[in-house]
């Protein structure tokens, strides 16, 4: 994993699971084209450059993936067959066919833990909310989506409707789409952010909004105006009931 911007002080804590498509030279390229290895099923293209904006404008730390999903996704908890897939959407994974235990665990413990820990020191260090940052592909299973930026919440919704609440400019966001917790892509906040009681949202937006640098820092403005408006209006509720409560006392 990389951390960018480690003593960043400003709101949140950025996430990038999925930041890179590089298979390690050990795995032989999984058994993958080369077209399956650059494509969505081994990462989400822009992510990283968003999230890098992202934490620029907000001096945010960045905790980001260096290893292609389809080896581990480390967004997906050691026991998901997701985690290591054997078939992505249209891309059958050979590597991935058959794994046993032990090979399951290797990686597990190369690549999944080791990120886990790194987030893990980040938050002990940063008192902020958590974001994580994905990128989704227009067309899935041959069907367009429309969806432009999905907003997506755990079994904390505060900071995802805030935002949605707060949305301004030419991008439509929607919640929860076009993947909510159900699709099992929230772990990252389940076990980093619900117990430690953080504001988190999960920030999805489709690949081809993100295919230049222009497009990347319009992206970037919108969503960190939304996010920072938001993080300012639940910090303003949350002072007022500790003076409410303070006060009937």
């Amino acid at each position: 994993m990389a951390v960018t911007n480690p003593c960043g002080t400003g709101p949140v804590v950025l996430v990038c699971e999925h930041a890179s498509a590089t298979i390690p030279v050990s795995l032989d390229g999984l058994g993958l084209s080369q077209a399956d290895r650059l494509s969505h099923a081994a990462w989400d293209p822009g992510a990283l450059d968003l999230a890098l904006a992202m934490s620029e404008r907000l001096h945010a730390p960045l905790v980001a993936g260096r290893i292609s999903r389809l080896v581990y996704d480390c967004n997906r908890p050691p026991e998901a067959p997701t985690a290591m897939p054997e078939r992505s959407e249209v891309v059958e994974v050979p590597g991935n066919h058959a794994l046993t235990p032990a090979q399951r665990a290797a990686r597990t413990d190369a690549i999944y833990r080791p990120f886990q820990s790194a987030l893990s020191a980040v938050l002990e260090r940063h008192g902020g909310a958590v974001v994580t940052v994905h990128s989704f592909t227009p067309v899935w299973h041959g069907t367009p989506r429309s969806t432009e930026i999905g907003l997506l919440h755990d079994s904390d919704a505060r900071l995802a409707t805030a935002m949605m609440k707060n949305w301004s400019g030419p991008l439509k966001a929607e919640l929860n789409a076009p993947y909510s917790a159900t699709d099992g892509v929230t772990h990252t906040l389940a076990i980093h952010a619900i117990p430690r009681g953080r504001l988190n949202v999960m920030i999805e937006v489709r690949n081809d909004l993100l295919a230049d640098a222009a497009s990347v820092a319009a992206v970037a403005e919108q969503l960190c105006g939304a996010l920072s408006r938001s993080l300012a209006q639940l910090a303003t509720r949350c002072a007022e009931k500790h003076l409410t409560r303070g006060g009937a006392a």
